[in-house]
């Protein structure tokens, strides 16, 4: 199974630098944290609320370790995007579910010095890709924030379909947020 694939990202006004999107390994964990620790204002009102731990090289090891554990289980695939600054983001596939549904959800984040070049529209593709290529999904489905637009629009340009409001969906910067739920039928 290839779950690595090549995007291109815009950049301002010349060509488009080369990004990687790669399965996640545990050697990430330091430079994962970096990453983590960059973004951690950017990302707070888009994620759970974290506990200082998580930003430090332990608690990525520990992260990646369970994230691991998942994808051995054939429950979750994590992908790192990486660029000339080494990890710009990370997308992935959780709650995989085999039998008749043959679903899963999708998540994802940028950095935010890489928001706007078509990295997650490109990272997104390319799951939606490997999602029926390589793991056969019939489905992924994916949730954002009611105010999150740009997310809105990456699930909107792949391919998705808006299927409804769930009230209260996740917990989200400390209090139980609603979420525009999306889907994509794969086959």
């Amino acid at each position: 199974m290839n779950l690595t694939r090549q995007l291109s990202a815009s950049s301002s006004g010349e060509g488009g630098e080369q990004v990687n999107l790669r399965p996640l390994e545990l050697s990430d964990a330091s430079e994962l944290a970096a990453a983590y620790l960059r973004n951690r204002e950017h990302l707070e009102q888009w994620e759970p609320t974290r506990g200082d731990d998580f930003f430090t090289v332990a608690g990525q090891e520990a992260s990646i370790r369970a994230k691991l554990g998942h994808y051995a289980a054939g429950s979750e695939v994590p992908w790192v995007v990486i660029g000339s600054r080494g990890i710009q983001g990370m997308i992935t596939l959780t709650g995989i579910v085999r039998g008749p549904f043959q679903n899963a959800n999708l998540g994802y984040w940028i950095d935010r010095e890489c928001t706007g070049r078509g990295l997650a529209s490109g990272a997104v593709a390319a799951v939606v890709g490997m999602a029926t290529e390589e793991l056969g999904l019939h489905r992924v489905q994916a949730a954002t924030l009611l105010h999150n637009a740009a997310s809105q629009a990456v699930l909107s340009r792949s391919g998705f379909d808006r299927i409804g409001v769930a009230p209260a969906y996740l917990h989200i910067a400390g209090e139980w947020q609603d979420h525009l739920l999306f889907q994509r039928v794969l086959y």
